[in-house]
């Protein structure tokens, strides 16, 4: 079975700095898309940033960018989400995400997508 384990979360200022971390089983590692969505109280989650097994595409949300980068570490089965610049908005918990290519015949790593295994989720929050 699959797994995706999230850590790195905490409460610091806006303006600061967090970078999240997610472990991963080899079998979910292997898929080809991975990421990060968040949802915030009151809100529905949101897909934060995404990439491509290969490394060579990443999708944000337009409110991220810039500010966030997400990348991958194959030899550790480690994906991570870089946050600079926080905002009280980023206020969030925060899950690492992973799914196949294609589902239903449909093909690709962007944020509007299903993804069929989460971590638990780490909180983040930013105060002001």
């Amino acid at each position: 079975q699959g797994w995706l384990v999230e850590s790195g979360g905490g409460s610091v200022q806006a303006g600061g700095s967090l970078k999240l971390s997610c472990a991963a089983s080899v079998y979910t590692y292997s898929t080809s898309c991975m990421g990060w969505f968040r949802q915030a109280p009151g809100k529905e989650r949101e897909g934060v940033a995404t990439i491509h097994s290969s490394g060579g595409s990443t999708y944000y949300a337009d409110s991220v960018k810039g500010r966030f980068t997400i990348s991958q570490d194959n030899a550790k089965k480690t994906l991570y989400l870089q946050m600079d610049n926080l905002k009280p908005q980023d206020t969030a918990m925060y899950y690492c995400v992973a799914d196949q290519y294609c589902i239903d015949r449909v093909c690709g790593c962007n944020l509007g997508r299903t993804y069929s295994t989460w971590g638990q989720g780490t909180q983040v929050t930013v105060s002001s």
